[in-house]
């Protein structure tokens, strides 16, 4: 928790005096499984893994654009929803060392960094335990199949939305609990990044209205005067993008946001429960292998309603009757206590809109994506887990309340205890399974980009600048070759498809004898199979390990 600090002027920046920083054992351990989480993802990087994909090659294109200086995109191409931030971060990597998807993926990286150093911090406010920071700091650093997707796959709004997350409730913890220094300068940093999330992508939007709610609770009149002012004018500024597109063109974007989550598709409620609570939690949230759930894994999505319950509960009682206040103004104690319950009742209202959406009927696995915001409320949902585990232990101003069960002499202790334990067990153990489980994916990823990397060099060896292709090769061969190689999208039965970037396609249309390109063994292939022959207008076939090249006859 924040312990109590001289006060200074509202405008003063200077850093303020904290006792007990010295790092100690828990200190280094903490600062290794750091270390540990981005070295593991970032050996992954330099596997090609997760393995990518033409969405993820359309925000590198966009970056190319951007750093070329020939568009500065609003939206993800291809949409009207989806602020391409990524796109924008990767630009400069792009021009001093050149496109690549290693490049694209450096930002990534380093939101994952921040991710995982701000959540630490936000644990320490929120609790006052390294111990229990450390436990947190370890299982975020592993990575199943789907949150490594998530965290390093620049495909839009994912890798950015919990480092800000957790941004928003670190900088709500500060400001409800009035810590001096370079206030209006956190107002306006608050703003900003809720309004950039809104550009960004909106699934994020119970986070920020969860801890906007805490600082309206906590610092309505502050929100009265200069620091209400400064923080409306930084969300605008943090929105630009969105706002303005939408008065120059009159299109809602949140209507686009809908349709994409489902809204005009339909799915049984059976389906969407089963996706959204049962598949969805564990897929989501890392306790899963690639691509998939085995019974034992998903038995998170059991404990998940209890832990929120629990959570909620305590936090609550906190609330109500907090122990000896410490802080600036005597509010810290409550202040922890809202903010963890504002973390449960975001991961609540996450998993009932992702529930409802026909997305988690129709597609839970893929569609599990959604919740990876849910692991900004980590530190909530376990911290009851960890004081009934460890009593005592806690910071004494972070613990639930007197009479819960953090001393000996609750009743419950005896079977609430092992019970805790358990449960923390196996949640590190479940999510290190599905983290080698994705570590061994590996070798298949790289030798796979592998074959990719010699259809380039076919490509190009043949002389090759115009092709026609799938969806899910089209716009990641363009950004391999860097726009040396131009494709259009074409369907499994020749006929145009969807161009995220237009382009192309005239580009394409244009041009006198475009090849054709299919994965071996696709649909594509198959109806390009029958075009071979010896005769004027048939194709001749070039083969490449896992693909076939069809280049039309003189």
């Amino acid at each position: 928790m924040t312990a109590g600090v001289r006060e200074q002027p509202r405008g003063a920046c200077r850093p303020l005096p904290r006792p007990g920083t010295r790092l100690g054992l828990v200190g280094w351990l903490t600062g290794l499984t750091v270390l540990a989480g981005v070295g593991y993802r970032l050996w992954l990087l330099t596997h090609a893994t997760p393995p990518t994909n033409s969405d993820e090659a359309t925000m590198g294109l966009a970056a190319l654009h951007i750093a070329r200086g020939e568009d500065f995109p609003v939206w993800f191409y291809g949409q009207q929803y989806m602020g391409p931030l990524e796109a924008y971060l990767a630009a400069p990597v792009f021009a001093v060392a050149g496109p690549s998807l290693f490049g694209l993926r450096l930002p990534t990286l380093a939101l994952y960094a921040l991710f995982l150093l701000l959540t630490w911090r936000l644990t320490l406010r929120l609790t006052g335990d390294r111990w229990f920071g450390l436990l947190v700091v370890a299982l975020l650093a592993l990575g199943s199949d789907r949150v490594v997707k998530n965290q390093l796959i620049a495909g839009g709004g994912y890798p950015e939305m919990n480092a800000v997350g957790v941004a928003l409730a670190l900088l709500a913890v500060d400001l409800a609990a009035g810590r001096p220094g370079c206030r209006l300068v956190r107002w306006a940093t608050w703003g900003f990044l809720a309004g950039l999330l809104l550009w960004v992508d909106p699934l994020v939007l119970p986070y920020v209205a969860a801890t906007g709610a805490v600082l309206v609770a906590f610092r309505h009149r502050e929100l009265r005067g200069r620091a209400g002012a400064l923080l409306g004018a930084a969300a605008v500024l943090g929105a630009a993008p969105l706002l303005a597109h939408s008065l120059l063109t009159g299109r809602n974007p949140l209507h686009a946001v809908l349709a994409a989550g489902g809204a005009d598709a339909t799915a049984s409620w059976a389906d969407r429960l089963h996706g959204g609570l049962l598949l969805g939690p564990p897929l989501g949230m890392g306790f899963c292998g690639p691509g998939s759930c085995a019974t034992w894994q998903l038995w998170w999505a059991y404990a998940l309603p209890v832990l929120l319950l629990v959570a909620a509960g305590t936090a609550w009682w906190t609330l109500r009757h907090p122990p000896d206040s410490t802080g600036a103004d005597g509010s810290a104690p409550r202040v922890a206590a809202a903010l963890r319950l504002a973390l449960v009742l975001a991961a609540v209202g996450t998993l009932g809109a992702y529930t409802v959406s026909s997305s988690s009927g129709l597609t839970p696995v893929e569609s599990s994506r959604y919740l990876s915001t849910v692991l900004i409320s980590v530190p909530a949902l376990l911290w009851p887990l960890w004081t009934l585990a460890r009593p005592g232990r806690g910071a004494t101003a972070a613990r639930p309340g007197p009479g819960w069960a953090t001393t000996r002499s609750w009743p419950g202790w005896r079977v609430a205890r092992p019970v805790a334990l358990v449960v923390l067990a196996a949640t590190l153990v479940t999510a290190a399974h599905a983290t080698i489980e994705a570590v061994r994916t590996a070798s298949a990823t790289r030798a796979a980009e592998a074959r990719h990397d010699e259809l380039v060099a076919t490509l190009r060896h043949l002389g090759v600048r115009h092709v026609r292709a799938g969806y899910w090769t089209c716009n990641r061969l363009t950004f391999a070759t860097a726009e040396e190689v131009v494709c259009a999208v074409v369907d499994d039965t020749l006929r145009p498809g969807f161009d995220r970037y237009p382009a192309y396609r005239r580009e394409v249309d244009r041009a006198a004898a475009p090849a054709w390109v299919a994965p071996t063994g696709s649909p594509l292939a198959a109806r390009l199979d029958e075009r071979l022959g010896a005769g004027p207008g048939d194709l001749d076939l070039v083969t490449v390990d896992g693909w076939r090249i069809y280049l039309p006859r003189g």
